[in-house]
């Protein structure tokens, strides 16, 4: 999904007890929040200082962050196989398509990773680095909150195949886009407030300029969007050139994370198609947006349940994978 977010989901309000686990139906190893509450205390403040100073020095990174944890989670589980660089036998997933360009925010992990194998070395996993960094860069704009289940490890592979196929693109049907998500076991009450990450972070012109000028292949422009915003993305999005110029998902409160999204999109505002036919393709889907839209605390409580939900697509656990001592590459 593109920039928040390519990329884009009542726990905020629920308190765990010492005991609450987070089961796999996999019969897995359970996460839970509690994992490093003992092999490394410091491990969630570490985090958080380190994402709040990023964030503090570029708002967008905030968006960056929760991109890569879905990026991620879509291809092959929540497993840190997107921060994998080329070598050897390994392709980066960061050379696929809805990462080419466009996914940011390595260096921000590398620093956390750094400071946690100070901390802690060869305890705390990527992965779960990405989840908490996630969750972090959502409350600092202004999001829910909400208990990480944590205890993944890390892959020794990535798949640049599964990152082209499985993560929805900004200009993908909505029924193609409910598909991938249902492949994660995610549902379409997911897959609408996910979507609401929307609400901070940029996408590039390339990720839109179909709707622009040749929406269905006829030479048309997409008339689900509203043509004064429609004009006014042309004057920065020619026909030709100017792929990376950045354009704000939410333009209303770009770095602030609340509902406008919603609202955007019941104005015909919503800058990608991906967002657009949330309202226009599906009754089910247009209820869910009228409702967020309507009342952000219902959104900021799915929005946490919902990552809770995404953070458990097959994560590896007990003796599987491993805890790179650096994200970058596995252990040698």
């Amino acid at each position: 999904m593109a920039q928040t977010i390519s990329f884009l989901l009542v726990l905020s309000l629920v308190t765990f007890s010492p005991l609450c686990f987070f089961g796999m139906a996999n019969g897995a190893s359970p996460l839970y929040p509690q994992f490093y509450d003992h092999s490394c205390p410091k491990a969630l403040e570490i985090v958080k200082s380190v994402v709040a100073k990023a964030v503090a020095k570029e708002a967008r990174m905030a968006a960056s962050l929760l991109r890569l944890h879905f990026h991620d989670c879509f291809v092959k589980g929540c497993d840190a196989s997107l921060l994998l660089d080329s070598s050897g036998t390994i392709t980066s997933e960061k050379r696929s398509n809805p990462n080419r360009n466009s996914a940011r925010g390595f260096e921000v992990l590398d620093a956390i990773k750094s400071a946690l194998e100070k901390e802690c070395p060869h305890t705390v996993s990527c992965a779960d680095i990405l989840a908490l960094a996630a969750r972090d860069s959502t409350v600092l704009t202004g999001g829910p909150s909400w208990e990480v289940p944590l205890g993944r490890r890390d892959s020794k592979g990535a798949s640049l195949s599964g990152s082209n196929r499985n993560i929805p693109a900004p200009n993908n049907t909505f029924q193609t886009i409910l598909t991938k998500f249902k492949l994660q076991k995610l549902d379409i009450v997911d897959l609408v407030a996910l979507s609401g990450s929307h609400t901070i972070g940029n996408a590039r012109c390339t990720s839109f300029r179909q709707r622009l000028y040749n929406q269905s292949g006829n030479g048309q422009p997409d008339f689900s969007l509203d043509q004064s915003y429609a004009a006014q993305l042309r004057t920065r999005c020619p026909r030709s050139g100017g792929d990376q110029n950045l354009f704000f998902l939410d333009f209303v409160s770009p770095t602030k994370f609340d509902n406008n999204y919603y609202k955007n999109i019941l104005a015909s505002k919503g800058l990608l198609s991906s967002d657009q036919v949330l309202f226009t393709k599906s009754e089910a889907s247009m209820e869910l947006v009228k409702k967020y839209a309507a009342n952000s605390k219902l959104f900021f409580e799915q929005f946490a349940k919902s990552m809770v939900k995404m953070g458990n697509i097959s994560p590896l656990t007990g003796s599987k994978g491993e805890i790179r001592k650096n994200c970058r590459k596995i252990n040698t």
